[in-house]
């Protein structure tokens, strides 16, 4: 399949639409995780509706002595895969079309939420996201539009302006894409040495220790809503030691887990990897509420997201993993 190149609203807009329209935004040099997206966005639109993937790199969401210029450009090679990958079109605007007259006076504010996580360690990267999501949102008028799970603080700021401002347009979050190492996809990763690689894999290493701790914390809890209801019952089961296995389990589990326990689990990873040469320099290691991204606390019950931004030389990276409190019923 051949994606048309369309470089003005204009074009965009004088294509006849006949049935859903499927948009996923990027800022180009695009990868398997791109094309992912643009896989369920096929899907989303359905065979007689339409793919249009947007490639802009916007230059508000970068702040001082970040990567603007370095950011890598291969619109040839994208447009290739978008084509594979199932778009119809690829919306490939100037900074001018985007942007006319300069940047923008009026901006959209990310608010408390903008200012958490990557917001405090990037400052106003969220405004320029969310002006440049609306700006093309209403530029490409879709009726569906698909983000990446791995930059899961902006899709929730997405979601949460989409509400908020009442924007006319489903929002669907596709899961991360990995390497087979387990390194999340990302077009900063070509930038890592093959030393840099190696320390780099301990993003996704520390998620999947405080994943594993989680899984072992749920279990825990199952196991100890099994203690015996009747005295006779726990009296027969006492002969091969299965209540006090259940009363371990209820110890361990509220006295030993948590969410201090996960991050802990996932620290010391990072802490082993702060060791290597060339060393890991964590940002943040964050256990959040995906509603407003602030930390949760024990007893906690409901979707969550284990999140976590480092330095390996020059290239910064982040990762993050869904976890499900309460699995197994009450996680108090």
């Amino acid at each position: 399949m051949t994606a048309t190149l369309l470089r003005t609203a204009a074009d965009l807009h004088a294509r006849a639409r006949t049935g859903r329209r499927a948009v996923v935004m990027t800022m180009g040099a695009l990868h398997e995780g791109h094309a992912t997206l643009i896989r369920a966005a096929r899907k989303a639109a359905g065979p007689e509706g339409e793919v249009v993937v947007t490639v802009f790199v916007n230059p508000l969401q970068f702040g001082a002595g970040e990567d603007l210029d370095r950011y890598p450009r291969t619109l040839e090679a994208d447009v290739e895969l978008a084509g594979k990958s199932g778009a119809d079109a690829v919306f490939a605007p100037s900074v001018d079309e985007v942007y006319p007259g300069g940047e923008p006076q009026v901006r959209i504010s990310a608010g408390p939420m903008g200012e958490r996580l990557e917001g405090a360690s990037r400052p106003g990267h969220f405004d320029g996201m969310l002006t440049v999501v609306a700006k093309l949102l209403h530029l490409t008028r879709p009726d569906v539009a698909l983000y990446g799970q791995k930059d899961a603080q902006q899709l929730a700021l997405i979601r949460r302006m989409v509400r908020d401002l009442n924007f006319g347009v489903e929002i669907v979050g596709v899961p991360t894409v990995r390497e087979e190492d387990g390194l999340a996809l990302s077009s900063r990763n070509r930038y890592l040495s093959p030393a840099e690689r190696r320390t780099a894999l301990a993003l996704s290493e520390a998620l999947f220790a405080g994943g594993d701790r989680h899984a072992a914390q749920e279990a825990l809890r199952a196991r100890a809503r099994e203690v015996p209801a009747s005295r006779a019952r726990a009296e027969a089961l006492s002969a091969i030691g299965e209540s006090r296995a259940a009363a371990d389990a209820h110890a361990v589990a509220t006295t030993a887990g948590g969410p201090a326990a996960i991050r802990a689990a996932a620290r010391l990873v990072l802490d082993e990897a702060a060791r290597l040469d060339p060393p890991l320099r964590l940002d943040y290691l964050a256990l959040v509420d995906p509603s407003d991204f602030t930390e949760i606390g024990d007893g906690f019950t409901g979707e969550a997201v284990l999140a976590v931004a480092a330095r390996v030389g020059a290239t910064r990276l982040i990762d993050n993993i869904p976890l499900t409190f309460g699995t197994f019923g009450d996680a108090s």
